[in-house]
């Protein structure tokens, strides 16, 4: 007689757990990127203990292009290092996780800046965690939409090792003010007696390769789809985000453009951040639309990602 409300109250109790694990349940953990199995844009499986470099995954986009070094000089190369890092559940619902534009951004932008300047790149590309000894090896690393960055204990005094030692993070393609503050909020716990500044357009970072012009808006990159819809250079900025709780944020918080940077005590960039900005998606994206490659890859995307990575190497 009571089987029928005790089968109801388990579908009830095991509807609830599933819910709880899609929207975090109180919790925060990795499971998006963490370990197991991650998914490019493209669907393809790419298992997150075993991947090391970007060239080992198939491109999802119009293919990524192949070169070599010059023998001897293998080793003596910029190399393209991605951040396999975790997912706060409880951070805002629309950032993505560490897999963003795998693996064709990496390829892409490390063949155009070898082809534009004079830093020879590695043409695989390295994926790695915070905890890899091999860390520091590479001078320069990137997240991509680390709106909802979680670092794990073990992992913030690494990373603030690697940026005091001489290492440099890049942020890129995350937008709004729940994901500012969800990526600022790891940072600080990095490195809790700095705070961000906002580079201005005659840093000369912004002049060291490319003469990049001003306003800064001029240099932001929505992602593909939003161009795709538009076809426009007026409309620059995605306004889909939410913040933790869900509900729709202020769409003008993602309407201006920063490029902000945390500085050592020497002057030296130690963390830089192209917030509210898709330049992975300018990287990853440049075969497939040709309005899209000349008016966001050709003249924003690339030019600000080589610069930066220029200025960075040389400063």
């Amino acid at each position: 007689m009571r089987r029928p409300g005790l089968i109801i109250l388990i579908l009830v109790l095991a509807l609830a757990v599933s819910l709880a694990q899609r929207w975090g349940g109180g919790r925060r953990g990795g499971g998006d990127g963490d370990t197991g199995i991650a998914y490019t844009e493209g669907g393809v499986a790419v298992d997150v203990d075993k991947v090391r470099t970007a060239r080992e995954i198939a491109s999802h986009s119009t293919g990524t292009p192949e070169w070599t070094n010059a023998p001897g000089f293998d080793k003596d190369v910029f190399t393209f290092v991605r951040i396999i890092r975790a997912r706060d559940q409880l951070g805002p619902r629309t950032a993505g996780s560490w897999i963003t534009d795998f693996p064709d951004s990496d390829l892409n932008f490390s063949y155009r800046l070898q082809e534009v300047t004079s830093i020879r790149t590695d043409p695989d590309g390295r994926v790695l965690r915070l905890t890899d000894p091999d860390l520091f090896n590479y001078p320069w690393i990137y997240m991509v939409e680390p709106g909802a960055l979680l670092l794990h204990d073990e992992e913030v005094p690494i990373l603030r090792k690697f940026l005091l030692n001489g290492g440099v993070l890049m942020a890129d393609d995350f937008w709004g003010q729940a994901q500012w503050e969800g990526f600022a909020s790891q940072i600080k716990r990095v490195l809790p007696g700095r705070d961000f500044q906002d580079l201005n357009m005659d840093h000369p970072l912004f002049h060291c390769v490319f003469d990049i012009k001003g306003p800064m808006n001029r240099l932001q990159t929505p992602s593909i789809h939003v161009v795709e819809q538009r076809r426009s250079t007026d409309f620059t900025w995605e306004t889909h985000h939410r913040d933790q709780n869900g509900y729709p944020e202020d769409p003008e918080a993602s309407h201006d453009m920063h490029v902000r940077a945390i500085f050592d005590d020497k002057g030296r960039i130690m963390v830089i951040a192209t917030h509210n900005c898709d330049n992975g998606d300018s990287w990853e994206r440049e075969g497939e639309d040709e309005f899209f490659f000349h008016e966001f890859s050709e003249k924003r995307g690339y030019p600000l990602g080589i610069n930066i990575v220029f200025y960075l190497m040389t400063h």
